[in-house]
């Protein structure tokens, strides 16, 4: 066997592992290294209900991938003139309206890009089917509540990325789902990366599972008008086409130019560090999370849908981009056994170690930490109970309708003053909760990427 089919091979008998260790229903993998596809493997099954199975053709939704995608042709613009970083954006879409004249006249597309805009960002409405959802969409941002000052603090803004879906809209005059094709699928060659369910259903398509252990979502996707945050399907070849992209300078393997290497320089750019640990990143570019594994820079991002994630890491100096794309159960233990076992094969890079409580006694008072911390669709309260703090979380609006159990109840457990972690239900890894102020001193909570503040 060639080297290529012996390493996939072997990643197919280690993923089917992995995957059982991890309650996973099905993955696909994929690596590039040294600008060749060194492996891809398939394992489990697409849909469990159906019994199909996963094979390398099948695609999954990448989620929140998309918003990297989104901002590439957004770059594109910007080298075209037609888009500029720090100009405000009522200067494209005179008819915006946000949450107060501040917002509205200040907000710019680097705001969007790099989540510090102040929109909140989990606000989700569905606009319909038809090729104005985000036209509709944009036109509701104005009863939405800002979550904090423009450019006080990184706060992950799912609605950011809906708007500039729509300003993408108005300075091309292409529909979203069209100015995607046109811009990235064709260029890039992908004939296995789409947007609709009606384009995805042509192909193997693989369904979400939830809770623990996994069942199959009732639920298939999310409303269109989150196509330009999260709605992008593909394969993780095709991903891996993509990521391609930007380790070749914005070209094609074909040559043909879609963003300047300024551009993808620019994308990679540390915009805004997080305000503390985060199983993310340390900082945003513009689109991409960026991060340092053992040294080597690292540049990624995460996509959850209903019942589906996906993870893209590329480490530009390694020449390495491995894409991880699965349906339900524990998805992020298994993405860290994936990843740390490529990366330390592959280049010799230890990834990171996840933040986790304190072995020793971290000194807290309550007062400090006790209220109401809430934004559009979630509701965290802090209480005290059998003395510690206890974290009860509760999803609200249009997305709750879509999750098995929108509310959750998890233990704080101290790592450092201000800083916290939780252990979600059939989830392996901690996750921080970081409290800490603006400049003006509100007070705030960051989890799950996430800025709320405290509000009682």
């Amino acid at each position: 066997m060639s080297d290529t089919t012996d390493l996939s091979a072997r990643w197919t008998a280690r993923l089917t592992e992995l995957i059982a260790r991890h309650s996973v229903p099905g993955a696909g993998l994929g690596m590039v290294h040294r600008g060749e596809l060194i492996a891809e493997a398939a394992v489990g099954l697409a849909n469990t209900e159906a019994g199909i199975e996963t094979t390398t053709d099948t695609l999954f939704q990448i989620g929140s991938i998309s918003k990297v995608w989104t901002t590439t042709v957004a770059m594109a613009l910007v080298d075209e003139g037609l888009l500029e970083l720090d100009a405000p954006l009522v200067s494209v879409l005179p008819e915006l309206r946000l949450a107060n004249e501040e917002l509205t006249q200040g907000v710019t597309l680097r705001h969007l890009l790099n989540h510090t805009s102040g929109i909140d960002g989990d606000f989700f409405a569905d606009t319909g089917r038809g090729d104005d959802c985000l036209e509709k969409f944009t036109a509701l941002l104005g009863e939405v509540t800002a979550n904090h000052p423009l450019g006080a603090t990184m706060s992950y803004c799912n609605a950011g990325f809906t708007l500039l879906g729509r300003v993408l809209e108005v300075v091309t005059g292409v529909q979203w789902d069209e100015l995607m094709r046109e811009r990235l699928y064709r260029p890039l060659g992908l004939t296995h990366t789409a947007t609709l369910p009606e384009e995805v259903l042509r192909f193997r398509a693989a369904t979400g599972h939830v809770g623990d252990p996994p069942v199959q979502a009732q639920t298939w996707g999310l409303m269109r008008s989150a196509g330009p945050a999260g709605l992008i399907c593909s394969t993780p070849r095709e991903v891996l086409k993509f990521a391609r992209l930007h380790l070749d300078n914005g070209v094609t393997e074909d040559g043909t130019k879609v963003l300047s290497a300024e551009g993808v320089t620019a994308m990679q750019t540390p915009q805004v560090k997080l305000p503390g640990p985060s199983n993310l990143s340390r900082a945003w570019g513009l689109g991409w999370l960026l991060d340092t594994w053992d040294g080597h820079r690292v540049y990624g991002h995460d996509g959850g849908t209903i019942g589906q994630n996906a993870y893209l890491r590329v480490l530009p100096d390694d020449d390495l981009a491995i894409c991880l794309l699965t349906n339900g159960g524990d998805t992020t233990g298994l993405y860290r056994d994936v990843f740390e076992e490529i990366v330390q094969e592959l280049v010799g890079v230890m990834m990171p170690a996840p933040v986790e409580p304190a072995t020793e006694p971290v000194p807290v008072d309550p007062a400090d930490y006790l209220g109401v911390y809430q934004r559009v669709s979630s509701s965290m309260e802090i209480v005290e109970r059998d003395g510690g703090l206890v974290m009860l979380d509760r999803m609200t609006g249009p997305l709750a309708e879509l999750m098995p159990d929108p509310e959750q109840e998890y233990a704080l457990h101290p790592v450092e003053p201000g800083l916290f972690v939780v252990k979600r239900p059939g989830i392996t890894a901690w996750v921080p909760a970081v409290f800490y102020t603006l400049a003006d001193g509100t007070p705030y909570l960051h989890h799950g990427a996430r800025a709320t503040p405290k509000v009682g």
